[in-house]
């Protein structure tokens, strides 16, 4: 099964640069994901790969081959839009064995391939159904059926469940993952669902304006962002404004509002530079003591929300910066609005990235495409 190749691959539509020297590379039989807000070039670089459309300059490369001139229809892949794309005035059946009849494959040939998809999919039993007497979800395992059944090695998925209501996403995410692992194909998923591409992917590359920010694992990612984008797109984070006024052991001593100072575990903002702290809010300790303590800052819980599992507590710091904390609910000493508390940052989790040039925290966490 193919490894994907991407190198130096650039595309603009008129004036608009879709994708910037985009370097990829993705493994064989890797279950890989791009993540991006809406108009960041993610289904540009997919449509590139699978040859719908011609990059500007670069090199694609699937397996050893060299495919900037090889038709769609020749590069073995499997292409599932978000559309479902399905032949209207075709059963389940013939929609999933068209592709092996185009291709030229023996009716019985055909026929084998036809049922073992089909059951595979679990729906050999809506075989004679035709696309508008399915469900939403059983229309898109029908799409994915029949990109499997044309040969695919490599599945290319289109945000295939953008369509879907958010419980049978859920369900047909992992049975979409399941036959591409059991068939051993190389699978490359559109997304801007977070949580989708953090759930079923074996990596990841986060997406913004035409590049590439961060590749790695959900854990990688989420633990370890690199760039104050990447924290606030892969999950949740407080972001609080300063500057760096000294190092400790490798480590960055963050001074905020009102002379309060935070210790961080990356040290690669220089002293006296302005920057940005970044700490995920289940990683803090909310405490009823108000002592002084090292990485301690006092603070007023002004909201409350109740989210089942979590407590989601909004905390006014002492600075006047609003930050979130989330802790379980099953653990019991809950806190009221208006009560003072301290919140711990812990150092391992609390990261520090240099103020993004020639703009705002806002601006450089927004989610717009440009």
């Amino acid at each position: 099964m193919p490894e994907v190749r991407i190198v130096n691959v650039s595309k603009k539509f008129g004036n608009i640069v879709a994708l910037d020297n985009i370097n990829l590379t993705i493994r064989d039989q890797e279950y890989f994901s791009l993540l991006g807000p809406s108009g960041c070039g993610k289904t540009t670089l997919l449509r590139l790969i699978a040859g719908l459309i011609d990059p500007d300059s670069g090199e694609i490369y699937i397996g050893n081959r060299l495919v900037n001139d090889v038709p769609p229809e020749d590069r073995d892949i499997g292409f599932v839009f978000q559309t479902f794309a399905l032949f209207p005035h075709m059963t389940a059946w013939d929609n999933v064995t068209y592709g092996p009849k185009v291709k030229g494959f023996d009716m019985a040939e055909a026929t084998t391939i036809g049922h073992e998809v089909l059951e595979m999919v679990k729906l050999h039993e809506r075989l004679d159904a035709y696309p508008n007497e399915l469900s939403g979800g059983m229309m898109q395992r029908i799409a994915v059926a029949r990109a499997l059944a044309a040969g695919a090695k490599l599945l290319l998925l289109d945000e295939a469940l953008g369509q879907l209501d958010a419980k049978v996403r859920n369900e047909i995410r992992y049975e979409i993952r399941k036959m591409a692992k059991d068939l051993n194909l190389t699978g490359i998923h559109v997304t801007h669902d977070q949580s989708e591409a953090m759930a079923i992917s074996d990596r990841i590359a986060v997406m913004k304006r035409g590049r590439i920010l961060q590749v790695g694992t959900p854990q990688e990612l989420y633990m370890k962002p690199e760039s104050i984008f990447v924290a606030h797109f892969i999950g949740e984070s407080n972001f609080i404004e300063g500057y760096v006024s000294s190092k400790n052991n490798g480590n960055s001593v963050v001074e905020i509002r009102e002379g309060l100072k935070i210790q961080a575990s990356n040290g690669a903002v220089a002293e006296g530079k302005q920057a940005v702290l970044c700490v995920r809010p289940e990683t803090l300790t909310v405490e009823k003591s108000v002592k002084k303590a090292s990485n301690t800052v006092q603070g007023t819980v002004e909201r409350i929300t109740f989210e089942g599992p979590n407590m989601r507590y909004e905390i006014r710091l002492e600075n006047d910066a609003l930050i979130v904390a989330i802790k379980s609910s099953m653990s019991g000493g809950w806190f009221s609005i208006g009560e003072k508390v301290a919140v711990v940052f812990p150092v391992a989790n609390t990261h520090v990235f240099a103020y993004p040039e020639g703009s705002s925290l806002k601006e450089e966490i927004s989610v717009g495409s440009r």
